[in-house]
């Protein structure tokens, strides 16, 4: 079955200002980033290769391409699609074990489900990991689901929030971007909505954001809800829906 699907949607309108929301899932949705880093040293010192937390932080957020590349240059002696799979799988079994759930994202996510507002998945891990999220969500909360493996050029280019965007557009009439919140926790991921024309709000998690680099900026998504949300968007929108 492909993650990635609009057609038979169950929205045939949107909200009249906030028409949907974009996540972004590690560090996010779900705080992986320790079980990726854990996987990164035990990769690493397989091979006797040094790795720091430095290095470690230089990943988050990033195109597992551009994650397996400077792994590489770290000195681990195998291919780009070697790397990626012993990664996925150790972050993917933790997953299994137990889903680190961000304060407040289940429940925002809920809050969107019950008010009709569509929500897509946009993350630069591959199927194996994102269905593991999806699993453990309620069916129907995400209407589209992007992958890093479905585009060409990740994060920081704003190719995935904009395929999320087309596709998302094909089942919600007049899509604005607007009237769309992108969440994000990273610099790579807050890099791509905000250069794909979304809403931006950056939720700081595992690496600090430069100061003042993004217009939108919470500490946790926990007790914010749906009109937090619609307060992200402009004026002009807001006024227009009133």
């Amino acid at each position: 079955m492909p993650l990635l699907s609009a057609e038979d949607s169950p929205h045939s309108h949107a909200d009249a200002a906030l028409q949907a929301v974009f996540w972004d899932m590690d560090g996010t949705l779900v705080d992986t980033e320790p079980y990726w880093i854990a996987a990164e040293k035990e990769l690493t010192s397989s091979f006797n290769v040094g790795w720091t937390d430095a290095q470690a932080e230089a990943m988050v957020g990033q195109a597992l391409e551009v994650s397996a590349g400077m792994l590489q240059r770290a000195g681990v002696p195998l291919e780009n699609r070697e790397i990626i799979d012993r990664l996925i799988g150790q972050v993917a079994a933790q997953v299994r074990r137990e889903v680190p759930w961000r304060p407040g994202a289940r429940e925002l996510l809920a809050e969107l489900q019950t008010a009709d507002i569509p929500c897509a998945l946009v993350t630069m891990s591959e199927p194996v990991l994102a269905r593991e999220i999806i699993r453990a969500l309620p069916a129907g909360t995400f209407d589209v689901v992007v992958t890093g493996d479905m585009v060409s050029n990740g994060k920081p280019d704003p190719e995935p929030y904009q395929l999320a965007f087309d596709t998302l557009a094909g089942s919600v009439p007049d899509l604005d971007k607007a009237c769309v919140v992108a969440v994000e926790d990273s610099l790579p991921g807050a890099t791509s909505a905000q250069a794909a024309g979304l809403v931006t709000l950056t939720v700081p998690n595992f690496v600090p954001l430069p100061p003042g680099a993004f217009e939108h900026e919470w500490q946790s998504l926990a007790g914010r809800g749906i009109d937090q949300l619609r307060e992200l968007l402009p004026g002009s929108v807001l006024e227009s829906a009133r």
